[in-house]
């Protein structure tokens, strides 16, 4: 069995709204810590850590090969002993050698309830302004497993929210924001406990809800506690 707790790496290119909430959540139990934060650029996800006590590590992906970047990450994962990654609001493609290494161990958080409004150039407000535009009824997060292309992995939990007929992006960004806080602390929570037993996640039952319902402690485990609208760098 692995040994606990997981070493986690938050990857993120915004404010780190959703890292806030991983900061928060860890602390109510030993499952997973957060080794370090890895960016692109600099962004407000910087202060959070640091505040946080944190590691920081700007891994640069503009005018870089894959190559470049995939070595310097893989370096920055082995120096801090990292057996999970988690992406939060990272706008950029993981090298297709760091998915490989840490397959199955790679999670990303999405404004929506994937397949629909997934892929390159869907996040932040344009999910939202694209869901409002549609005739969906609903909408959510979704966390998924990280492959080589956009949104794609497969689905490893999903809770929805209604859109309501006078939902503009903005009001129904905020309802998904708030399960969004909820849902991926949990989601950690379910992917680190299968691998310290030796097992595969098992996709988590989908949650109809406007706001997030009480956490029901896992065998094993005690009870606990429980958009980064940001522009692609050019």
């Amino acid at each position: 069995m692995t040994a606990r707790p997981l070493g986690v790496a938050v990857f993120a290119s915004g404010s780190g709204t959703n890292f806030q909430a991983l900061l928060g959540h860890q602390a109510a139990h030993e499952l997973w810590r957060i080794r370090v934060l890895v960016m692109n650029r600099d962004a407000g996800a910087r202060e959070r850590a640091e505040a946080a006590g944190v590691p920081v590590r700007i891994v640069a992906t503009k005018d870089r090969s894959d190559e470049e970047i995939a070595r310097e990450t893989l370096e920055v994962l082995e120096e801090h002993g990292v057996d999970v990654v988690l992406l939060s609001g990272y706008l950029r493609l993981l090298p297709a050698e760091v998915v490989s290494r840490y397959a199955g161990r790679i999670l990303n958080i999405h404004p929506a309830l994937l397949p629909a409004f997934g892929g390159k150039g869907m996040y932040g407000r344009r999910v939202h302004e694209a869901v409002v535009a549609s005739d969906a009824t609903e909408s959510g997060a979704t966390v998924h497993f990280v492959t080589e292309a956009y949104d794609e992995g497969d689905v490893l939990a999903q809770w929805r929210v209604p859109v309501l007929p006078d939902d503009t992006a903005e009001s129904l960004a905020a309802r998904v924001l708030r399960i969004e806080h909820q849902l991926y602390p949990r989601v950690v929570d379910h992917l680190c406990m299968a691998l310290l037993a030796g097992r595969s996640a098992e996709r988590m039952d989908d949650v109809w809800i406007e706001e997030p319902p009480p956490q029901r402690p896992a065998a094993g485990e005690t009870s606990h506690q429980t958009t980064d609208n940001i522009e692609e760098e050019a």
